[in-house]
């Protein structure tokens, strides 16, 4: 190939699409066109009409700090080389020939859409759910919008300590009135504001050192109004692995810290509780009528491993906690995907440096990569996707030389838009997702909240055609 034909240049521009628009998407783009010496077109395919993934349907409604960093995203998009096409499903409106045939490289980017099973008898009866569910629900995710949770119990349980378990118990004992002010949808709002729970327990296998959640989430407890956190003091005896550790980890070391402070803080009988239970495991949801009446724990102590990680081991001693509610908090899992290889064990796109690799073939598949969860699994925070996805476009970018790039006949960027017109014709632009965006601020100035969300595809799809959003 010459260097007049090589791919990315001026007369043969690379052609990448990108499925999935959350920040590991966003990242992967924005690092595509820091590489100035590459002349490149990027294509953005989402499900949903909105973008951002996990910032608008993950983050907290009272974390608004956090989703600010859609200005960046908003930015990347403002390239005339990017162009993103919502309301858009990856499998049934497009198909990875389409997009072998149409783009020189695709990224996966779609991270993990499903939710860890605890594997546990009474898992699926009424009132056990996925947090991931919940979620979703009071962020107005579409897939979840139409969905009710019956928050007339008086105590729930929360099993897992990361930062999403934070959430959700968070959530459920904050004051209604102080919600009022975030983006949480107004059915949830309104279901919030009956809620009879007055107790969140929390349930943690391991001790509090191996904890995930972050010192700003467990700070974050203490300083809710009307709430009070209980600590218990055998779960601050740390055995020797866990104080060895502590050495070496100042998030633990914080964490530690705040929860010795949470001993010391005085109780009152009238506040909303979150119990805070570390070293157990949930063996058996036990019901009545087909509905949550209680857990049952086992206790469990720590083992150190040959690696140095303790491991959590049950010791046989059990006790029961009658609860009305359960959220699994376990971790998120992704979910495979038509043509593509997939490791079912760790939920992932089995790949080398990003580039996506079958191991039944041991072949890389040729043009394709993955970033964010998918690629790693369901770990870190928002920026942490920042130098996953440059990675993976390293990995790209080192492959341009090797590349097949797609026939000339392919190359024209319109022949993916008459695709679309006749497979999805109600296809959503960035300019349009500017339109719903405007729309939901608009909506939440009069309440003097951040914005009011559209919650379903239709009702986003039928705002486009309102005459003050077009």
């Amino acid at each position: 190939m010459s260097l007049e034909q090589q791919i990315g240049t001026a007369t043969q521009p690379l052609r990448v699409a990108i499925i999935g628009a959350g920040p590991a998407g966003f990242y992967a783009a924005e690092s595509l066109f820091k590489h100035t010496e590459l002349n490149c077109q990027i294509d953005m395919f989402n499900r949903f009409p909105t973008p951002f993934g996990l910032v608008r349907e993950g983050v907290a409604p009272d974390h608004q700090t956090i989703k600010s960093v859609t200005r960046i995203y908003d930015k990347i998009a403002e390239n005339p080389k990017f162009r993103y096409f919502g309301n858009v499903t990856f499998g049934s409106d497009i198909l990875l020939e389409d997009l072998q045939k149409y783009y020189d490289q695709i990224i996966f980017a779609f991270g993990a859409q499903s939710d860890r099973r605890m594997g546990i008898p009474g898992e699926d009866l009424l009132g056990s759910y996925p947090a991931t569910i919940f979620v979703g629900w009071y962020n107005g995710h579409p897939d979840y919008w139409n969905l009710d949770f019956d928050l007339s119990c008086e105590r729930v349980a929360v099993v897992g300590n990361g930062n999403v378990a934070m959430d959700v118990a968070r959530i459920l004992v904050t004051n209604p009135d102080e919600l009022a002010t975030t983006d949480i949808c107004d059915y949830s709002l309104e279901r919030l504001r009956q809620s009879k729970i007055k107790e969140v327990i929390m349930l943690g296998r391991r001790g509090p050192v191996q904890a995930a959640f972050t010192n700003p989430e467990l700070k974050e407890f203490g300083e809710l109004a009307g709430v009070d956190v209980i600590v218990h003091p055998a779960d601050l005896e740390l055995d020797e692995t866990s104080q060895a550790a502590l050495a070496s980890d100042k998030n633990a070391t914080r964490n530690v810290e705040t929860l010795k402070k949470y001993l010391n803080r005085e109780q009152t009988p009238e506040h909303r509780k979150i119990d805070m239970r570390f070293l157990v495991s949930p063996v058996e949801i036990l019901g009545e009528d087909g509905k949550v009446k209680a857990v049952r724990l086992e206790k469990n102590r720590l083992v150190a491993q040959a690696d140095g990680s303790v491991k959590a081991v049950g010791t046989g001693e059990y006790e029961l906690i009658e609860v009305g509610m359960v959220f699994r908090s376990v971790g998120y899992k992704g979910v495979a995907v038509p043509g593509l290889p997939f490791d079912e064990k760790n939920g992932t796109i089995p790949n080398k440096a990003g580039r996506v690799y079958d191991p039944q073939t041991d072949q890389l598949v040729a043009g394709s990569y993955v970033v964010g969860w998918a690629k790693r699994g369901p770990s870190g925070i928002i920026g942490t996707n920042k130098p996953d996805s440059a990675a993976t476009v390293a990995s790209m970018v080192g492959d341009l030389l090797t590349l097949t790039p797609i026939p000339d006949e392919n190359r024209d960027p319109e022949l993916i838009v008459e695709l679309l017109k006749v497979r999805k014709p109600d296809y959503i632009t960035y300019a349009h997702w500017q339109l719903i965006n405007r729309a939901e601020v608009e909506r939440g100035v009069a309440q003097g909240r951040p914005r009011v969300k559209f919650t379903s595809v239709p009702e986003m799809l039928e705002a486009l055609k309102q005459p003050d959003t077009v």
